[in-house]
């Protein structure tokens, strides 16, 4: 069985939760440049294209 903690500094303990799940990294600005197909569909609502670059960027980051 999984031992249980007892939680005694709150403050930290969201702290921890909060910097857990941060991650940082830089992009180029000529890559920002390239990162959504700027094609309008048309259609209110449609979703964002995004260039293969950025899709490749994402899926090495991943």
């Amino acid at each position: 069985m999984k031992p249980q903690y007892r939680i005694r500094n709150w403050s930290e303990y969201n702290a921890g939760l909060k910097a857990r799940g941060s991650l940082t990294f830089w992009i180029e600005e000529s890559v920002l440049g390239q990162w959504v197909v700027e094609e309008l569909s048309g259609k209110p609502g449609a979703s964002v294209l995004y260039s293969d670059l950025a899709i490749q960027t994402m899926a090495t980051v991943k």
